[in-house]
């Protein structure tokens, strides 16, 4: 895979591959199919609107499916296509030097790290005097600050040409003036959660950077475990084979193991070996 260059980078969509195509279609569809249950079933397209959208409220209370289904639930055709064509561009961007898994775990991550955040400030808001009103989440807006957070950690000198003006800006700027947007918002009442939501999508999309293995979540997760695994297993076979020199002495007979469990051989001459 090559890495992403430090020379100007015109405004031109990656490949559309991989974990980018998957992600956009998984958007693309959840799109259309809600669109297609509201324009039939009006009244039930709106339930089913609120139901996947991110409450902190519902979540509390049992709703543990929104801080991943938010984000598949978009209500504006305008403001689905610019999300996802920032979906695509970053993206692809970061995936023509990283892995699949590891592109889709930034994604997820910085979406949970979203929902997180929006439930650390509705629940702090009150006690510390300054309870909000609150507002569904909904979109992948999370997920993308994650992602363009992650291209100004790990590619900041990269300059972007800002579509449509014929003007250039490195990648660690851009991500500096987003965040100052999101920034501001929070002193605006109604929006002051969402940003601060957002705020949480960037924040988790650099932890991820910094502490997931560098092939993915995913694979990570999954050594881990198999390493766990095999040390339980291990530690059931050195268990058995003292069990078993203690039955073997009791017989009469004198068996020895090394440290994994395996049986060793005292005389390789003896042609009474027990198997």
């Amino acid at each position: 895979m090559t890495m992403p260059s430090s020379g100007s980078t015109p405004f031109a969509f990656p490949e559309f591959r991989g974990a980018t195509r998957r992600l956009i279609l998984w958007n693309l569809a959840a799109y259309f199919a809600l669109a297609l249950v509201q324009m039939t079933v009006p009244a039930t397209g709106g339930l089913l609107a609120l139901s996947f959208a991110f409450a902190p409220s519902a979540f509390l209370h049992g709703a543990i499916w929104q801080p991943l289904t938010y984000s598949l639930v978009h209500l504006g055709i305008l403001g689905t296509l610019f999300e996802l064509l920032s979906l695509w561009f970053l993206a692809g961007f970061i995936e023509g030097a990283k892995s699949e898994s590891w592109v889709t775990g930034l994604y997820v991550v910085s979406v949970l790290g979203t929902a997180l955040a929006a439930i650390v400030i509705a629940v702090c808001s009150r006690p510390l005097g300054f309870a909000l009103a609150e507002v569904p989440l909904s979109g992948c807006v999370g997920g993308i600050f994650g992602l363009l957070v992650a291209i100004g950690a790990l590619y900041g000198d990269v300059q972007f040409t800002l579509f449509p003006l014929p003007i250039g800006i490195k990648a660690r700027y851009l991500v500096a003036v987003y965040a100052l947007v999101v920034f501001a918002m929070l002193f605006g009442q109604q929006q002051r959660m969402y940003a601060f939501a957002q705020l949480g999508g960037g924040l988790a999309g650099l932890l991820y950077i910094r502490l997931a293995p560098h092939r993915g979540l995913s694979l990570g997760l999954s050594e881990r475990w198999y390493g766990l695994r095999n040390r339980y297993y291990r530690w059931k076979r050195r268990r058995a084979a003292r069990k078993f020199e203690v039955y073997m002495r009791s017989q009469g007979r004198t068996v020895h193991f090394d440290g994994q469990g395996r049986p060793i051989d005292d005389d390789p001459d003896d042609k009474k070996r027990w198997n």
